[in-house]
């Protein structure tokens, strides 16, 4: 039989020998595994007979506890020497200078954004602002739209829960032009707290940024982009007027003398005539070149205020009149700056906007430059 004494003292000196708690544990494993030394002993034990069985039971025991013992006193004192060294190793020192700071950028939605207030600000434009969660009366009806407009389907708009009380479901709005019309609406009274209350008598000039909401997504679309819309509502208003603002405000936008620019015949619900705005345009090469090649881009939409919507407003077509416009800020700032996805743009990925992000302390002055 295996001399016990032997046994015992091999296995404390391969338990004091172990350098690392792995160490220790292929010494447990050798000693109590399965096919152990020690557990082949326990194993052999059913083969003796009684008399064996009571004289070596005890010891074959009584040894399994003593290298038991060993082994977990060995392997606290080597975790506990392990943690030491892992703390020491980690430790900070506090009197060591911090990491620079992270500094924090301008998102290109929001710079352009600054960009467009500036030059709008130049030409006489104030601005005017209008909830995101609007009635159907503000986004549809008071412009123009008819009842079965796509617009009004569930697949192009977010409509909201109907009222349990009147049954009317509020939008998440589909374009900034309800604050057009919040702007517009005057009562039959004069005074100027009605005008506040309830609008804004002409002469009117303002631009209308924010956000909006539409069932959509590519690269070039998302659900929810940024948009700004101008209304301009006086007397004698024309065409004219409305061209020489839009390639004043495109050419000053892309820091150009001028714009090559052309007006196509569209279709909007709220202005009639309704055109789309066009720029030159050269995309050859990966590279897109303003006032030159023979391509045309769509940059925005424009018209003269349908005369539905002035009655709309309260504001009577044989005396007023006006245009409006909206553009996607989202993707001039695409335009403008180079960038390819639209998607990423709403991701929050800090390396993105440490690429396309802008200084805080670099605001849009037209005095020194936009950009």
């Amino acid at each position: 039989m295996t001399d016990l004494a032997q046994l015992e003292l091999d296995l404390i000196n391969a338990i004091g020998a172990a350098a690392t708690s792995a160490e220790v544990e292929a010494v447990r494993v050798a000693a109590l595994g399965k096919t152990g030394t020690i557990s082949g002993l326990l194993k052999g034990m059913g083969a003796m007979s009684p008399d064996e069985r009571r004289e070596k039971g005890p010891m074959i025991n009584g040894l399994r506890d003593r290298v038991g013992a060993a082994l977990a006193a060995r392997k606290a004192e080597l975790e506990a020497a392990e943690l030491d060294a892992r703390l020491l190793a980690e430790r900070i020192d506090l009197t060591l200078p911090p990491a620079p700071r992270r500094r924090g950028s301008v998102h290109p939605t929001m710079q352009v954004m600054d960009e467009i207030t500036a030059l709008f600000a130049e030409m006489g434009f104030s601005v005017a602002e209008g909830p995101d969660i609007e009635d159907d009366f503000h986004n549809f009806t008071a412009l123009n739209f008819p009842p079965k407009h796509p617009a009004r389907e569930m697949h192009d708009t977010f409509f909201l829960r109907p009222d349990p009380e009147t049954g009317e479901r509020k939008v998440l709005r589909t374009h900034t032009s309800p604050v057009q019309v919040r702007t517009m609406r005057v009562t039959n009274d004069k005074p100027p707290a009605s005008w506040i209350a309830a609008g804004r008598e002409p002469p009117i000039r303002i631009i209308a940024p924010g956000r909006t909401f539409r069932k959509d997504s590519d690269a070039t679309h998302t659900p929810m982009f940024h948009q700004v819309e101008g209304l301009v509502i006086d007397r004698d208003i024309h065409m004219g007027h409305l061209k020489w603002t839009l390639q004043t405000f495109v050419a000053r936008f892309f820091e150009m003398d001028a714009i090559d620019a052309r007006f196509r015949p569209h279709h909007f619900p709220f202005t009639e005539p309704s055109a789309e705005m066009d720029i030159r345009c050269d995309r050859s090469g990966g590279t897109l070149r303003l006032n030159a090649g023979d391509d045309w881009m769509e940059i925005l939409g424009c018209g003269m205020v349908h005369p539905n919507v002035l009655r709309a407003c309260g504001l009577d077509p044989s005396e007023w009149q006006g245009f409006a416009f909206g553009m996607g800020v989202d993707r001039l700032a695409m335009l403008k700056y180079g960038i390819p996805d639209l998607r990423p743009m709403f991701e929050g990925d800090t390396r993105w906007l440490a690429h396309y992000g802008f200084s805080p302390f670099a605001a849009p002055n037209l005095a020194t430059g936009l950009s």
